[in-house]
């Protein structure tokens, strides 16, 4: 492009020619975002939002998060909110986008070796799930230990699988962006309190409602107890394991709940998303920051039992955002860690090794470049742009010889 640019240096009407083919809906570096609020203005809008109809339940009293929403994952309604967008600290629910980064990229049955390093630049006091370097994991397990004990030790080593911590947070921001999670600011993986990172009550549902849409995600989120392998016996060389349950207090409590992810610092509070069910429908709510932290369960019931109350007895005041991602994705190969990490333990036995990427223009294409047919339409530009620049200099010697 650089070389086309110098022939077409002082022909304006010929320049305009390469403007870049862009696919339908392709976004331009550098344009400001699309106006308004995500989901509808009302949930911009201050204190809470609400439209009752005849019948319906007035909303819990006493409510304390300083950001709540209930919404029906089904339909994408959002039902009443309170500071849907407000940006906060997220804790450990940040997991959730996490998880439906990463997760789809490794088998759950894939071994991978522990190495010190994947374990190390763990915040002070982090929650942990016990993994022990020099040791196996199956990647289900490393799995349980993220959802059920919310281990950031999990974590990190998924986050080394994937590439190192900075590529997964990298990666996770984008997948924010392609949710709409546009209060979202991801600084750590594991959700810890870090200066600059926040969430939102509206985006932490869009990552329930995203991730849910997995089998696993949901299986993992929906499991209340497992073993988790622990250290070998020096004497008998045989490998324990010990039992770890879910810290969500109303998975199995609470009638219909799914999930998904509960969360704590002192930054952030309490911070809580739920999904349950009942007679066919599927609602999420999320509650941040309460006045104290059991009270982010019991605002979670009240008001999953007023969503199901009130369902169809509403005018809703907003809507779930869609993803962005395209409907159908090849599965992700395995990412190679960056130079500085552990590598992993590579393939196991029994499982097939991913494939290559395609090379060439189809390959540039499907990786979010200009495809075949844009390059095409390039290059036809280019060759009349030089024509154009032929028969111009041909004008100007004639010009020249007649004396103009």
């Amino acid at each position: 492009m650089l070389i086309i640019r110098r022939i077409l240096h002082g022909s304006s009407a010929v320049a305009l020619l390469l403007v870049p083919v862009l696919p339908a809906g392709a976004a331009v570096p550098g344009d400001a975002p699309p106006p308004g609020v995500v989901g509808g203005e009302r949930l911009g809008a201050a204190g809470v939002q609400v439209a009752p109809g005849p019948g319906a339940p007035p909303l819990p009293k006493d409510l304390t998060g300083k950001s709540w929403v209930v919404a029906d994952a089904g339909s994408g309604q959002v039902l009443a909110a309170f500071g849907a967008h407000a940006q906060l600290p997220p804790a450990s629910t940040l997991k959730m986008l996490f998880a439906d980064t990463v997760l789809p990229r490794f088998p759950a049955s894939q071994v991978h070796r522990v190495a010190w390093a994947e374990l190390q630049g763990m915040g002070a006091g982090s929650s942990l799930v016990g993994i022990k370097e020099d040791l196996d994991y199956k990647v289900e397990d490393l799995w349980r230990g993220v959802f059920l004990s919310s281990g950031n030790d999990a974590v990190h080593v998924l986050a080394n699988m994937n590439g190192g911590v900075a590529k997964t947070v990298a990666d996770m921001q984008a997948r924010a962006e392609q949710l709409q999670a546009r209060d979202t600011h991801v600084v750590s993986p594991d959700g810890y309190d870090m200066d600059g990172q926040v969430t939102s009550a509206y985006d932490l549902t869009l990552f329930a409602r995203a991730g849910l849409r997995n089998p696993e995600f949901r299986g993992y989120c929906a499991t209340r107890w497992a073993q988790f392998p622990g250290a070998v016996d020096k004497k008998t060389g045989q490998r324990g394991s010990f039992g770890i349950a879910n810290t969500d207090r109303l998975l199995g409590t609470y009638p219909g709940l799914i999930g998904v992810k509960n969360g704590y610092t002192t930054n952030a509070g309490a911070t809580y998303t739920g999904a349950a069910e009942r007679d066919g429908r599927t609602l999420l709510v999320t509650v941040m920051h309460p006045a104290n932290g059991t009270k982010v369960y019991e605002e979670a019931a009240a008001l999953l039992d007023w969503g199901f109350a009130a369902a169809g007895k509403v005018t809703p005041v907003g809507t779930l955002a869609e993803d962005g991602a395209p409907e159908q994705q090849a599965p992700a190969a395995a990412a190679q860690p960056v130079a500085d990490a552990p590598a992993p333990s590579g393939t196991p036995a029994g499982s097939a090794a991913p494939a290559a990427p395609a090379g060439g223009l189809a390959a540039h294409a499907a990786a979010g470049g200009p495809g075949p047919a844009t390059w095409s339409a390039v290059g036809l530009c280019a060759a009349v742009a030089v024509a154009g620049l032929l028969r111009l200099r041909a004008l100007r010697r004639r010009a020249a010889r007649s004396g103009d």
